[in-house]
């Protein structure tokens, strides 16, 4: 019997280059999706791990903390996790401590006034994070110069740094302790694998918080998620 994943392994697709072309039309951004898929395909137990990792983190004695950033696109993809953490993904659980370093648009302007521009989150990281957290960095390119700062500061805190890029090597995935790199020249398809990497982060993360006997007591009953 052939593995369910083993699909995006074995489809051939052609994806347009950026250095030849301008725009993707419908047809080839979900051909540059479809490739794109396979090597987001071949790290699943990456996200599995990472899931685990996070609900050991949250639900410890210590009630960890998760911490994420990204610019543009991907400032609202930390965004989103954030927010799958304190509310739910699916299955209704307790609320855990999760918080977005682009959100706090009062903190931003003020590190952005009054210091350089790469200690936009490694100051906040700083200021937030405690060892032991977990620091997820969101970076289609893997070069941004301040997720790449807020790396290096986060391991200097004793904090553990993931990060999901573009393709590799690049120096955010160089600079933390684990990284899923999606292997595609288009930003918005590397963009697109990273929500479906966010939620199976979650996916993961859900299982093993709810697993028997679960690590916390489970909340009041809500109705069916959005």
């Amino acid at each position: 019997m052939s593995r369910p994943h083993s699909f995006f392994e074995n489809v051939a697709v052609e994806v347009p280059d950026p250095g030849t072309c301008t725009h993707l039309t419908g047809r080839d951004h979900v051909a540059s999706l479809t490739a794109a898929l396979g090597s987001l395909n071949r790290q699943l137990d990456v996200l599995d791990d990472w899931g685990r990792l996070l609900a050991g983190v949250l639900c410890s004695g210590s009630r960890g903390r998760l911490l994420a950033a990204g610019n543009g696109g991907s400032a609202a993809q930390a965004q989103h996790l954030t927010a799958e953490l304190v509310g739910r993904y699916r299955a209704d659980r307790p609320p855990f401590s999760a918080i977005c370093l682009t959100a706090e648009t009062s903190s931003l302007t003020a590190i952005a006034n009054d210091y350089p521009a790469d200690e936009l989150f490694a100051r906040q990281v700083e200021a937030h994070g405690r060892p032991g957290d977990v620091l997820v960095l969101l970076s289609t390119s893997g070069r941004s110069p301040n997720a790449v700062a807020a790396a290096r500061r986060a391991r200097e805190c004793g904090i553990t740094t993931l990060a999901m890029t573009g393709p590799a090597p690049n120096p955010l995935a160089a600079a933390c302790d684990d990284a899923v790199c999606i292997d595609s020249p288009w930003t918005a398809t590397v963009q697109e694998c990273h929500l479906v990497a966010l939620h199976l982060v979650c996916a993961a993360f859900d299982a093993a918080v709810l697993a028997e006997p679960a690590r916390v007591p489970s909340g009041p009953v809500l109705g069916p998620a959005r």
